[in-house]
């Protein structure tokens, strides 16, 4: 009788590991399938079925990838879905000031607003080229983000009036690498930034990347929680005339990193090269860390290379001021 029931107790062990087991090949199995239906990839350009931006937005569904051919595209997009990668099908060369790119989207701007919307969240861009964006209120970008998270990588932002703006919500990241900003930027209506990052969003991260000729508004503008800027050329050239080339108006926690910046003889703002805190304190500031930086300064007077409107001391360390320069004025030390 004991072996009856180890025998029946065996059995039921193993018909209960091959139930497990088939459910989970058969999870898998259903995962396997799926997944082609819901990450597609679309393909944009002269010939395709789908020719252009208008046709890609309103044909994408969440999680696909859209790769441009190379071409010119003269429409915008917004993009309802959300875990979109978009991006060119030859990758671009990155030059001295210049994104060699050759998948370039331009004329007029859609909403109202901007060349590419996004609406949804969790977007990548990658080796794309946006061009001369312009709106009625003189605030057109290249790209418009309202969703949750963006990634912009390899890619051109030039003669815009925004290069890149974005909102949403306060949990949003936003990340752009290795990308150039050229000629971007209008103070003819409300002012118009090469990169403004709104709405109080957690964290902004630029990395590698140049700015170079912004006309009257800001290099980079965000009021972010955190804002980290490394590795970047942000200077105004002969011709530029930015206004901060950096600018944190509502505080928040700063890296700024390994830059090279250069202020020039046309700047719309003579006095300051970063600014931290001068519209409000709504960001909690609790680091702000400036060093191994170089400053070049082409005017003939003083320019303070950081003001520090907030309460928490800054911490500069390790840069190099070139030029007529005041190191930092408010809170602070000067390493």
């Amino acid at each position: 009788m004991d072996g009856v029931f180890a025998a029946r107790a065996a059995l039921c062990k193993r018909t209960f590991r091959f139930g497990v087991m088939c459910c989970l090949m058969s999870v898998l199995a259903g995962l396997a399938i799926a997944r082609p239906a819901l990450a597609r990839t679309l393909e944009v350009g002269p010939g395709r079925a789908l020719t252009g931006p208008l046709e890609a937005a309103a044909a994408a569904r969440d999680g696909d990838r859209v790769v441009f051919d190379p071409g010119v595209y003269r429409e915008c997009a917004i993009w309802n879905a959300s875990h979109l990668t978009l991006e060119a099908r030859l990758a671009p060369a990155t030059m001295n000031r210049t994104v060699m790119t050759q998948s370039i989207v331009t004329g007029p701007v859609c909403g109202g607003r901007a060349l590419f919307y996004f609406v949804g969240n969790d977007i990548l861009v990658r080796g794309l080229s946006f061009q001369h964006a312009r709106d009625d209120g003189h605030n057109g970008a290249g790209i418009l983000m309202e969703g949750a998270n963006l990634t912009v990588e390899n890619s051109e932002f030039q003669d815009n009036e925004d290069g890149i703006l974005t909102g949403g919500p306060a949990n949003s990241v936003v990340r752009v690498r290795r990308s150039v900003f050229i000629g971007n930027g209008s103070c003819l209506g409300s002012c118009a930034h090469a990169l403004y990052v709104g709405a109080r969003i957690a964290r902004l991260e630029v990395l590698g990347c140049v700015f170079f000729d912004t006309r009257v508004g800001h290099d980079i503008k965000s009021r972010a929680r955190m804002t980290v800027a490394r590795d970047n050329r942000i200077e105004d050239g002969p011709n530029g005339t930015s206004s901060y080339l950096i600018e944190l108006p509502d505080g928040g926690d700063a890296e700024i990193v390994n830059n090279l910046l250069r202020k020039g003889v046309n700047s719309d703002n003579k006095e300051v090269a970063i600014s931290i805190g001068i519209e409000s304190s709504h960001n909690p500031t609790h680091s702000l860390d400036i060093r191994g930086n170089r400053f070049i300064s082409d005017l003939p007077d003083p320019v303070r290379f950081v003001r520090n409107s907030t309460t928490t001391p800054a911490r500069l360390a390790n840069n190099t001021l070139i030029g007529h320069v005041i190191p930092l004025e408010g809170p602070g030390t000067v390493e």
